[in-house]
């Protein structure tokens, strides 16, 4: 009996030290497998097309945009002529994008505004160019289109405040200014190339998205800015640098007009398709950063991103923040004012190095000032861009 005992023991010794070995093995060997299988490298991508819309905080990234551009002497699709922009609000045409007949489909990037046309940008960009946009919540999106667009759009000009407007917009929305009016109803599908003033139809808004996935690889959220930048630096396989951005075209906060509980919900109905469209992208949003960072690890990149901003900051602004245009020292870094808004923009530190003080101009450089200074470096024997501004970003340079 004892001699049974003892067997079983030593059986079991045995078999628990195969077993202890047989994992170690395992893990040895999976280690090992990792060391030799080495993950799948990432390259960063530079050919982008980037749809701008209206309103959605797309003027920071046009910024990330353009300094990618440099950093990496890529080529970008800028408006021919006098134009700041792509044709819009015409449906985009390639001869719009300056030299197109001579350098053809070389362009990495394209992000100056333009209404969306796939067959057109893709007579511009490579074939293996990745097609992305931001989207915004239709609340705010119209309230800030209702303010910086007020004196040019007809439907807002006759209506007192943005309250007003939503209480009967047909009354002030007249179809035959349709034209004139794209501000005032579902910008963001009239920027994708759609019509924004069609019937929200369920079958017609599916086709709509359906065709919208099928040509754009991504879509950000502008109300989550920075889990989309982080989101944006993953996809492409870009540094963190490359997505890092000073808010750029915001406007001062008593500009913003309070909209009532009963406007809010008139814009879901009005402007119905944008809605949708926000829906929609919002939950493939969050989808995509689960199945490719997580929500854990994105909280932590998020954490980076803003230290490093305002490490940026510290470094860079005298006022550690966006002043108002009549505090803007330096009128060749003032943004464009339209409507009734006052555009944000910044004063730099004196005395910065000129490596550091080259990085901090180009990080607030208005829209316009930036189109022009790469368009006079990309096509110097061209005229320069005339954007009427006191003094031009080239020979502020200079």
């Amino acid at each position: 009996k004892c001699l049974m005992i003892f067997n079983l023991c030593l059986g079991l010794i045995f078999l628990s030290g195969f077993f202890h070995m047989k994992n170690k093995n395992y893990i040895i060997l999976k280690s090992h497998k990792a060391l030799l299988i080495p993950s799948t490298p990432c390259h960063a991508k530079t050919n982008v097309m980037f749809l701008k819309t209206h309103k959605t905080a797309s003027s920071t990234i046009l910024n990330i945009m353009f300094r990618f551009v440099e950093r990496y002497n890529l080529t970008v699709a800028l408006p021919a002529g006098q134009l700041v922009h792509l044709g819009y609000p015409k449906t985009f045409l390639a001869h719009f994008v300056e030299e197109f007949q001579t350098i053809g489909q070389n362009y990495n990037i394209m992000c100056n505004h333009l209404r969306f046309n796939a067959l057109e940008v893709r007579k511009v960009m490579p074939a293996n160019t990745f097609y992305f946009s931001i989207l915004r919540n239709p609340i705010p999106l119209l309230e800030s289109s209702y303010v910086y667009y007020k004196d040019i759009v007809p439907a807002f000009r006759t209506s007192k405040d943005v309250n007003e407007y939503l209480a009967s917009p047909m009354k002030y929305y007249h179809l035959a200014d349709y034209k004139k009016n794209i501000y005032a109803r579902n910008i963001m599908w009239f920027d994708f190339g759609y019509n924004n003033n069609a019937e929200d139809k369920k079958k017609y808004v599916q086709a709509v998205l359906k065709e919208i996935e099928q040509n754009f690889h991504l879509v950000l959220i502008a109300d989550y800015f920075d889990e989309s930048m982080i989101l944006l630096k993953h996809t492409l396989c870009w540094d963190l640098d490359d997505v890092i951005y000073f808010k750029l075209n915001s406007r001062s906060q008593d500009t913003v007009q309070t909209l009532t509980p009963e406007s809010k919900e008139r814009i879901k109905a009005w402007c119905s398709l944008d809605w949708k469209l926000y829906l929609h992208f919002n939950q493939s949003f969050w989808r995509r950063i689960e199945e490719t960072i997580g929500l854990k690890e994105l909280e932590k990149e998020v954490n980076h991103l803003r230290m490093r901003q305002k490490e940026l900051m510290e470094t860079c602004l005298l006022d550690q923040e966006a002043v108002g245009k009549d505090h803007i020292k330096n009128k060749a870094l003032l943004p464009f004012q339209s409507g009734s808004t006052n555009i944000l923009g910044y004063n730099l530190k004196q005395d910065l190095d000129n490596r550091t003080l080259r990085t901090c101009q180009k990080m607030v450089m208005p829209e316009l000032q930036y189109t022009s200074y790469l368009y006079a470096v990309q096509h110097p024997h061209k005229k320069r861009k005339q954007l009427g501004l006191p003094l031009l970003w080239t020979s502020f340079q200079e």
